[in-house]
């Protein structure tokens, strides 16, 4: 029976492909076959297959349906990719109807909205004998309104500063807020979350591409983070 130098068919093979072996190890020119390169491989492999001993048709169905696998594996990814860029653009996009709304941080700093209000939110921890709050000028700490609200449950309570005065409005003051409560232990401070104005939007960069919300006062925050909007 004839018999076939292993050698000399790949070489065989090599000169069909128009591979030249060189001495040394030379660095491959793509790390991925694509499906024409898969092709032309198998064809070589049949021409050159030693015709006492040809391919198994198993076999040669087994390298099919590998190759069909990898390529849906490929076309998958391709597929999420596609999707994740455009969620990404939605995602961008349903932040962006948020310009001009105010979203909830927290914070003790504030200014006036549109309608000429200040708007927040006290995260009371229990029920409270005593709920006072203060608004301070941010930058001369002069305060500038008083209001207590009595005894409050636990939970979320909203509150506002409705009558702002008109030269406050004007100068768009930046405005401090000073929770005070009582629940039993005597008086302690607890920290506010305030309505701020929404300025922009933006996609942050690294793996997670966070949607990122300028907001006054505050800079970038992760959506996510925001509590509320209004």
């Amino acid at each position: 029976m004839t018999t076939i130098d292993p050698n000399s068919a790949q070489a065989a093979l090599f000169e069909k492909l128009g591979i030249t072996k060189q001495a040394g190890t030379q660095k491959a020119s793509k790390d991925t076959l694509g499906q024409s390169d898969f092709l032309k491989l198998m064809t070589t492999q049949l021409q050159n297959q030693d015709p006492f001993a040809p391919m198994d048709n198993g076999d040669f169905i087994a390298q099919m349906a590998q190759f069909s696998t990898v390529t849906g594996i490929q076309e998958v990814n391709n597929s999420i990719g596609q999707l994740v860029e455009e969620f990404d653009q939605a995602r961008i996009a349903t932040a962006s109807n948020l310009l001009g709304h105010s979203v909830l941080v927290p914070g003790n700093i504030g200014r006036a909205d549109e309608e000429g209000q200040l708007h927040g939110v006290l995260d009371l921890p229990e029920q409270t004998f005593m709920t006072q709050l203060t608004y301070y000028d941010a930058e001369t700490n002069e305060k500038l309104f008083s209001e207590d609200l009595g005894p409050m449950g636990a939970g979320l309570v909203g509150f506002s500063w409705e009558n702002i005065p008109q030269d406050i409005l004007d100068l768009n003051k930046r405005i401090k807020i000073e929770a005070l409560i009582d629940t039993g232990n005597g008086p302690e401070q607890l920290s506010p979350s305030i309505y701020s104005k929404v300025i922009s939007a933006s996609v942050g960069s690294g793996d997670t591409k966070q949607v990122l919300v300028n907001v006054e006062d505050y800079g970038d925050l992760d959506v996510s983070s925001a509590i509320n909007f209004r």
